[in-house]
């Protein structure tokens, strides 16, 4: 079972890390598939840099908890895609934006993954 675990912790990690670098290397590829166009400029540079450091942050942090063992390490992880989650919510609910249960619904599974395996497979805290 905990093998299983860490494989569907392995997966979006790696998702993640790519996504990341993505943003860094060639983000007119990946804008569309978070509903975005890039923007010039300043907006550009927020966009590049934001959505590289959450992807990399995000991706990182769970590698690290499957490498070193520390429960500590998922947290980021839960607490980067549960705000969002909950940021697309709120966007929905109060600014207009569509309802993104496509974007959403990954991102409260890998939470809700990230929270078994915190529980689960570290040896430390």
């Amino acid at each position: 079972m905990n093998r299983v675990l860490q494989v569907l912790v392995l997966l979006p990690a790696l998702l993640f890390m790519v996504t990341g670098l993505r943003w860094l290397v060639a983000p007119a590829g990946v804008a569309p598939n978070f509903g975005l166009t890039l923007g010039e400029g300043v907006a550009l540079s927020s966009q590049v840099g934001d959505m590289a450091g959450f992807f990399l942050t995000l991706g990182s942090c769970m590698l690290i908890a499957l490498i070193s063992r520390r429960r500590i390490w998922y947290y980021p992880g839960i607490m980067l895609l549960t705000i969002t989650a909950v940021g697309r919510i709120v966007a929905w609910m109060f600014h207009d934006a569509t309802l993104a249960l496509d974007l959403i619904g990954p991102e409260v599974i890998v939470s809700i993954i990230l929270l078994v395996a915190s529980r689960r497979l570290p040896e430390t805290d």
